[in-house]
């Protein structure tokens, strides 16, 4: 790398040289990273897909770009290999990148990011841009495609370091699992639908729903979860003798005889004698308004 054309007074210089620097003496299996001979602020990377989710075995290969300010300024990521999970050349949304300025703390390096990247690959991604939502067996497909070749993109310069950093991160990576992994993904599919539902940024459990209860004859009975099977709570009566069959044409619907309360009926004498003191009263004033009382008064 052409070090001697960038002025190592600059900060920013002075940091990617410093980041490069302990990218190659500190390698991992999970990324590699490295800046253009041409300029140092444009890096391509590769990282591999996290273990026990649908990317993993995958190689994604991706660029960053850093601002002249950097690291006081956030860099911006662009993924270049489908994943299913971002969109291919279009700079993503995430919170260490220039979409969101206000989180970038200047003390996170490309190593940093590159970290979190990986950790962002399994989340939801709620509508964020350049986020996909790909089935769990669209990105499994894609994972073992990504191993292929590496994508094509940019000047032959920068096309060489790409093939380079993947044939490295091909011989650090391990096959895309089969077998079991694979059967788990696709009963995780076959459970939730063919999307996933979905995290935060993480995921949203679709609740089963509960068989109704039956009503029979008064009797509230639940379904069992078999329909061959009798539930071990149930109340069963067995009888030794045959229930006989009643013909249709001898079932006759009647209505309930009315039941009178032994409250009720003294209510109902309570009400007939107030009624008649009542009606004597006023025929007791009706004769003494008319001079009838008098005579009676004095024949008596």
């Amino acid at each position: 790398m052409a070090e001697d054309k960038y002025n190592r007074k600059n900060p920013a210089v002075k940091r990617i040289l410093q980041e490069v620097r302990e990218m190659q003496s500190n390698p991992t299996d999970d990324f590699t990273s490295l800046p253009l001979e041409e300029n140092i602020f444009e890096w391509q990377f590769a990282i591999r897909g996290p273990q026990d989710t649908e990317f993993e075995g995958g190689i994604y290969h991706g660029r960053i770009q850093l601002p002249s300010e950097y690291p006081f300024k956030p860099p911006s990521f662009m993924l270049l290999t489908p994943s299913g999970r971002f969109e291919t050349q279009t700079k993503i949304c995430l919170s260490i990148s220039n979409h969101h300025p206000e989180h970038w703390q200047p003390s996170w390096s490309v190593r940093t990011a590159l970290v979190a990247l990986i950790a962002f690959m399994p989340t939801h991604p709620n509508g964020a841009l350049g986020s996909l939502d790909y089935t769990k067996e669209e990105r499994r497909a894609l994972a073992i495609k990504s191993r292929e070749a590496a994508p094509k993109f940019g000047s032959p310069e920068r096309q060489k370091l790409i093939d380079e950093i993947h044939e490295y991160m091909l011989s650090k990576s391990p096959p895309v699992p089969q077998g079991s992994q694979g059967s788990k993904v696709q009963a995780t599919n076959e459970e939730n639908g063919s999307r996933e539902i979905p995290e935060n940024a993480a995921l949203e459990v679709a609740e089963e729903e509960l068989p109704s209860p039956v009503v029979e004859d008064g009797i509230v009975n639940e379904i069992a979860e078999q329909p061959n099977e009798t539930p071990s709570n149930a109340n069963v009566v067995q009888t030794s003798q045959p229930i006989p069959a009643v013909p249709t044409s001898e079932l006759k619907f009647r209505n309930p005889e009315p039941m009178v309360s032994k409250q009720d009926r003294l209510f109902t004498l309570a009400a007939v004698g107030l009624t008649i003191a009542i009606v004597v009263l006023l025929l007791k004033k009706f004769m003494k308004a008319n001079g009838y009382g008098a005579v009676f008064m004095d024949k008596s």
